[in-house]
């Protein structure tokens, strides 16, 4: 962990900037969120690191802003920061209409409701597998055994990828999301280095489109776009834009509310008493981790005229951050916001998933993976006990976990 940043009550209004990843690994965020909702839901950050932008924090400002996609646009991409190198690839979540339009409804029928339910036994008996496979009564990191290896898998038969070579989506996932000029995790990785791994990725996601687009139509998200009429002739960067979209949000989200789910559940044992009492609670608590934990901290967007939000004037092509990590918290909204309460009335009712045109288009199937895990967990182990404090991810963008060491207990 790296060293206590100041309190944000000691630092001039004017002069807060609540971007900084250390904030988030080490837990510090909250604060600085909490004194924005109250005192500058959409204040105006000059950041060191990320350039000037408009901090937006309470729900109901983020909600307009993610509803407006017509004055608030995505393009050229949604999160802080500025690569170094030419190096962006397009990606239909960073489009507007029609682009956007087009490229989603591609590949949305693979997490259509028809499609869940017929992966449903599949998941199932891979969580069995895999928890069946766990050492009881012995330490282990639930990151490793459980949510990268669950998630992983997932994504290998979205993609209809060679399950044995799975490990690779995973690594390009991780890689997509560094940001190499912040990183403090010691990959050692320059910008330059992860451009390679990722075109390597293009070049396997390359090999296997050409194999999708000469065979019948399936299912699958590579065969999807291989076939739709938007996508079929994308050209290479905006198909590698596409795969790491799909890969980073069929894997970070799902696999860090795994851990995340744990860790409350051991932080707020009284719930996690209720829900043995009771596991029809199972739904309800999947949202709320969601809510609670919030898998991606931020979207960003551009003005596209001037407009105003919260009282303050917004420019023509000033950039604007929804924290959804803050609008989770807010008060206003969300009653006892700080606490995780797994039987929430309205639990659904967060902004981890977005609003409009670019509301998460995996959540019911994150949401199902979800499910059946807790439903396996509870029919085989009285406690996942976690040992120690998490050790967490360098990044404002993605809520994530690396290590969570626990200690099963059986029924």
């Amino acid at each position: 962990m790296n060293a206590i940043l100041p309190d944000p009550y000691t630092i001039p209004l004017e002069k807060l900037d609540p971007s900084s990843p250390n904030l988030f690994q080490n837990q510090e965020h909250w604060a600085y969120f909490e004194r924005l909702r109250k005192e500058d839901p959409v204040h105006f950050v000059d950041s060191e690191d990320f350039g000037p932008y408009w901090s937006v924090t309470k729900f109901q400002d983020i909600m307009y802003v993610d509803s407006h996609h017509e004055l608030f646009s995505s393009e050229p991409r949604i999160v802080l920061g500025h690569s170094n190198i030419d190096f962006d690839p397009p990606m239909f979540i960073a489009m507007d209409p029609p682009r956007h339009d087009e490229q989603r409804a591609a590949v949305t029928p693979a997490v259509a409701p028809k499609q869940l339910a017929e992966l449903e036994p599949l998941i199932r008996g891979r969580v069995q597998a895999v928890l069946d496979g766990l050492p009881v009564g012995e330490s282990f990191n639930w990151v490793d055994r459980v949510s990268i290896e669950l998630t992983t898998q997932m994504l290998a038969t979205l993609f209809d990828f060679p399950f044995e070579e799975r490990h690779l989506l995973t690594h390009w996932s991780d890689v997509a999301t560094e940001n190499p000029e912040l990183d403090v995790n010691g990959n050692g990785r320059t910008e330059e280095e992860r451009r390679d791994i990722l075109m390597e990725c293009q070049q396997r996601f390359m090999e296997i489109w050409k194999e999708r687009a000469g065979q019948a139509p399936k299912m699958d998200l590579i065969s999807l776009l291989a076939h739709s009429p938007a996508t079929a002739k994308m050209e290479p960067m905006e198909l590698l834009g596409n795969m790491i979209l799909l890969i980073v949000g069929g894997n970070d989200t799902t696999r860090n509310t795994m851990s995340a789910s744990v860790y409350a559940l051991n932080k707020f044992p009284e719930q996690y008493d209720k829900l043995r009492a009771n596991p029809s609670h199972i739904t309800s608590m999947i949202s709320e981790t969601i809510r609670w934990q919030t898998p991606l901290g931020h979207m960003r967007r551009i003005a596209t005229e001037d407009t105003e939000l919260g009282g303050k004037k917004i420019k023509k092509g000033d950039m604007v951050v929804m924290w959804y990590v803050s609008g989770n918290r807010d008060e206003d909204v969300i009653e006892n916001a700080n606490d995780y309460i797994i039987d929430r009335p309205r639990a659904r009712h967060h902004v981890s998933f977005g609003f409009g045109i670019h509301r998460c288009m995996g959540n019911r199937l994150a949401e199902m993976q979800l499910r059946i895990l807790w439903e396996e967990i509870l029919q085989r182990f009285s406690k996942v006990e976690v040992l120690e404090e998490p050790k967490r991810v360098h990044s404002n963008f993605v809520m994530g976990y690396t290590d969570l060491q626990v200690k099963l207990h059986p029924l």
